[in-house]
């Protein structure tokens, strides 16, 4: 599809909001006849954009994002430069990405849904520690796990909070979802699980009343939950653009091989 028609966004960032000043005057402002959003800021700001369209917040049908570091951290960002904006869009290569779906029934039995980018995590909200069961596909897996949480990562977030608490980096392409415990106590073995893209996770808190727990997708929170289920959601495509050979797939390898 042409890459031609831009709608820019921007952090609040001084130097975000500069550039998107001088961008737009040069290369124009097309709004809601956007063929591709160009976003100004960090991956804060990238999966910030990724929410909104998955709400539906630019038009109907999803567009493509590139991104263009203006932020402190830029692992989803293509380096900033404003010369030969539309040719950079013209050979971007694209990196689709689907979310994971979390369904949350509080201890009032409301659900909740929210989807993640990068991971579902399940953390203790006071000084007890966690007690959660683990059923992968309608099999318990895990009868009870001690721990101060629990993560979901999908590949394009387990460099992010998931590798923070060591767990593995997955290949964009590998088809597998990193189950992560954070600070595990009981069993002390268990290090986490790798499971296929279509498994569907459902973590039960035991003794919520005692050991609350609350459930983040994302920066989306719900406090107080007895039950989580996670699965990925195929339906739902984001499509993130990037130079060519810095493509996303290629950007998690080499941070597998980072000193």
């Amino acid at each position: 599809m042409p890459r031609e028609r831009i709608t820019f966004i921007a952090s609040d960032a001084p130097d975000a909001q500069a550039a998107l000043a001088r961008l737009r005057k040069r290369y124009g402002e097309a709004g809601d006849n956007a063929d591709v959003i160009v976003g100004l800021g960090g991956d804060g700001l990238m999966l910030s954009c990724l929410h909104r369209i998955m709400s539906g917040d630019f038009v109907d049908n999803p567009l493509p994002i590139y991104g263009m570091n203006q932020g402190t951290l830029g692992f989803l960002m293509n380096p900033y430069a404003e010369d030969d904006l539309l040719l950079r869009l013209s050979v971007a290569e694209s990196s689709s990405l689907h979310p994971l779906r979390m369904k949350a029934r509080g201890q009032d039995g409301r659900i909740h849904d929210a989807l993640a980018i990068n991971e579902v995590s399940l953390f203790r909200e006071t000084h007890q520690a966690a007690k959660l069961r683990i059923f992968v596909d309608g099999r318990m897996r895990l009868e009870s796990l001690t721990c101060d949480g629990i993560l979901l990562a999908t590949p394009a977030g387990s460099t992010a909070y998931n590798l923070s608490a060591h767990g593995p980096i997955l290949p964009l392409d590998a088809g597998v979802l990193a189950l992560t415990p954070i600070s595990a106590f009981r069993p002390r073995r268990w290090r986490g699980a790798l499971l296929q893209h279509e498994a569907v996770v459902r973590l039960e808190v035991l003794e919520p009343g005692k050991r609350p727990v609350s459930a983040v997708a994302d920066n989306s929170e719900v406090r107080n939950v007895a039950e989580v289920e996670i699965a990925e959601d195929r339906e739902v495509t984001l499509k993130l653009l990037f130079d060519p050979g810095g493509a996303l797939g290629e950007r998690i390898l080499t941070e597998q091989f980072a000193p």
